[in-house]
């Protein structure tokens, strides 16, 4: 088909030609870094051989009538970025991957989703930049939405080539490129429990509520607590360091059992507010960056029940401890997911459009660095007080509990972009985290918008 270079697959020096749709079928999983399930990914194609540029993934829309105003949110955000990145892209991948229902075959699948992939190509037509392929994977198999020739695209599907096989396949093993399982595989290690342990963590969450939003919100207690949240989430981290592997699960289950409930509310409920939270993200690099990340995948898992919200902090906080090591596919599902668990999160949309766009982390590890050194020298109170170097809260006050049907109703209205990240026109990282608000101080506790 074209030649591509791919970013974030095989070494930037290394050029790959794909030819055809089933090579990009097979390309996918290395573009991503993990087999997306039930999701929307659109590729920017730049310059005459389609060289890979930024790249969009979303989940699937359950209801065909969100798929028209997706469509063109996708649209909007994958060109407008692209701009701001690189260049306006001259034509773009469309990739549609989902398994059938119960009771479907994959080819009512494929047919099944064949208005959005049409939703998507007319709102990319309406940009001027035309889908140059629109493919359909599902159950091992591929569709093209743009080839009206059953020789070559037969209407039972192409069977995917088998793993290691393809030339992509070959330059991602000669370049050291893993795709890691699907994104449910990777989604599993992030989202909240459900088992009877949920139980015991939700009293705790509600217990410390009970305590910490009080002074959370007072100007004084607050810094205590940002101290009290700071050194306890410290304390675990070594405690994971020091723990000795214990088989496959030692990042996931074995980590679990080193914290109890109590320790996961008060850093959780802590994490809330946002300088605490920003203090938190200098654990960035070396050995700090790794025993951060397990805990904030451990305490994504514990943000149960009503506290789904809470997760957005730890979620962020994992997606960029990932961006900052270069684990791109693992930022992106993690800012996926804190995304989902608060579309209107700053920090997360502002951590996921970058990403997305493939900029460069050191700007934000630099400035993360220097406020630490400026700290450390004297320079600087930390944390400081509210109002004190901070734009005001927009609103501060009692909120009543909200009711299971008030959060379905909300995600309801909310789901249409589960994920997605809308562009800001001239947005950056640092005014996204001058301007991101502590808003889930307890789910029975104030809450303050941004």
């Amino acid at each position: 088909m074209n030649k591509h270079e791919e970013t974030t697959g095989p070494s930037d020096a290394q050029q790959v030609t794909l030819r055809g749709p089933a090579e990009l079928a097979d390309a996918l999983p290395y573009l991503m870094g993990f087999h997306p399930n039930d999701s929307v990914v659109m590729v920017a194609l730049h310059g005459g051989r389609g060289r890979f540029g930024g790249r969009l993934r979303l989940g699937i829309p359950p209801e065909p009538e969100e798929w028209a105003p997706v469509a063109d949110q996708l649209a909007r955000s994958l060109i407008a970025g692209s701009e701001r990145h690189e260049s306006r892209p001259d034509a773009i991948v469309v990739f549609l991957c989902q398994d059938p229902a119960e009771g479907e075959t994959a080819p009512q699948t494929m047919e099944r989703l064949r208005p959005l992939a049409q939703r998507l190509r007319t709102a990319c037509g309406a940009l001027d930049v035309p889908v140059l392929e629109a493919l359909c994977i599902s159950d091992g198999r591929y569709w093209s939405y743009c080839c009206p020739d059953d020789r070559c695209c037969p209407p039972e599907g192409s069977p995917l080539a088998l793993p290691g096989t393809t030339v992509m396949a070959a330059a991602a093993a000669y370049a050291g490129v893993q795709v890691r399982g699907s994104l449910r595989d990777m989604e599993a290690r992030l989202v909240p429990w459900d088992s009877a342990a949920a139980q015991e963590q939700e009293r705790a969450l509600d217990s410390a509520g009970a305590v910490l939003v009080s002074r959370i919100l007072d100007a004084d207690g607050r810094g205590e607590v940002a101290r009290e949240t700071l050194a306890l989430a410290r304390d675990l981290m070594e405690r994971m360091g020091n723990a000795p592997p214990s088989g496959s699960a030692w990042t996931d289950g074995g980590d679990d059992v080193l914290i109890a409930p109590d320790e996961a509310a008060a850093v959780i409920l802590g994490l809330q507010d946002r300088e605490t939270r920003d203090r938190a993200a200098e654990w960035m690099e070396g050995t700090e960056a790794e025993t951060a990340l397990r805990l904030w995948r451990a305490l994504a898992r514990r943000c149960v029940g009503p506290y789904v919200e809470h997760a957005a902090a730890p979620l962020t906080l994992a997606g960029w401890v990932s961006w900052s090591t270069g684990d791109e596919a693992g930022a992106r599902v993690a800012l996926g997911l804190a995304l989902r668990a608060d579309p209107d999160y700053t920090f997360a949309q502002l951590l996921h459009q970058a990403c997305n766009q493939g900029l460069d982390p050191e700007t934000l590890r630099s400035c993360l660095r220097g406020e630490r050194t400026l700290r450390e020298r004297g320079g600087a109170a930390a944390p400081q007080k509210r109002g004190s170097g901070h734009r005001p809260e927009r609103r501060t006050g009692a909120r009543a509990p909200r009711t299971a049907a008030a959060r379905r109703a909300r995600r309801t209205t909310e789901r249409s972009a589960p994920g997605a990240v809308v562009s800001r026109p001239g947005s950056s990282l640092s005014r996204g985290r001058a301007r991101d608000t502590d808003r889930r101080l307890g789910q029975r506790g104030a809450r303050s918008r941004d």
